[in-house]
């Protein structure tokens, strides 16, 4: 099953990818209820996943064809963020793109790189079936893309819960997508990404997505303090908000 298809209200679970050893303290448990609490807000107008007018305009745009992206919206990215990345790939031409949690967007991705020039995208996610599924997928619509099954680690650099065990990347990353691990394994979960962010060149770009939730409001604030080369604003051009950072210097 990818993101075509139509799912659940919730991310899907992630219990039986969890590394041997490590599990959620009781500390991290309470701030998961929290969180969960504060996000429903958000949650309940992602249901859409926009309207029907942007997402005819979306996928002629791309050149795919009307259906290519049926279901959007809930834990799946809507079209004001898809948006958001084909009109970044237009300006900014980037050669290599890390995309962290794969669907409808690594569709949008790869169609857009296409498109304008070329360029690489290699995205991770922890379930190899949808991997597999969404790699087909690209490939039914005329794409192709580097679809990584990433396992999952102890989170580094201090943040709560899991991350990916994604090996080998590029030692350059010119725009960089947090569309994942979903808020369900913890609300700060995506803060470790900023591993990543050194090999952001000057004008290279990270969006994370879902910004304008509690969680990743704190995960904002955190990376603002620890790196003040990298210029952050946050933009609604989605239901959940997407965070914009540039490396300035």
């Amino acid at each position: 099953m990818t993101s075509r298809e139509l799912t659940s209200f919730l991310p899907r679970a992630d219990d039986d990818v969890w590394p041997d050893g490590v599990r959620r303290t009781p500390a991290e448990i309470a701030q998961l209820i929290f969180f969960g609490l504060l996000n429903w807000p958000w949650l309940l107008r992602s249901l859409s996943g926009g309207s029907a007018e942007a997402k005819a305009a979306l996928v002629e745009r791309l050149g795919l064809a009307p259906d290519a992206l049926p279901h959007l919206g809930s834990w799946k990215a809507d079209t004001g963020f898809l948006t958001l990345l084909v009109d970044q790939i237009e300006a900014e031409r980037p050669e290599i793109v890390v995309e962290l949690g794969a669907g409808a967007s690594s569709l949008v991705v790869a169609r857009a790189l296409q498109r304008n020039g070329g360029g690489r995208l290699i995205s991770c996610d922890q379930h190899a079936g949808f991997v597999q599924a969404t790699r087909q997928w690209l490939r039914d619509n005329g794409v192709d893309a580097d679809l990584r099954a990433t396992p999952f680690r102890r989170a580094p650099s201090g943040w709560p819960g899991i991350w990916y065990d994604h090996g080998n990347l590029p030692a350059r990353i010119d725009l960089l997508i947090i569309d994942g691990p979903p808020w369900t394994i913890h609300p700060f979960v995506r803060g470790a990404a900023e591993t990543l962010f050194d090999r952001l060149p000057v004008g290279g770009t990270v969006l994370l997505d879902d910004a304008a939730r509690p969680g990743e409001r704190v995960v904002a604030q955190r990376w603002r303090r620890r790196w003040p080369g990298i210029e952050f604003a946050l933009v609604h051009a989605g239901t959940k908000g997407t965070l914009v950072g540039t490396r300035v210097r």
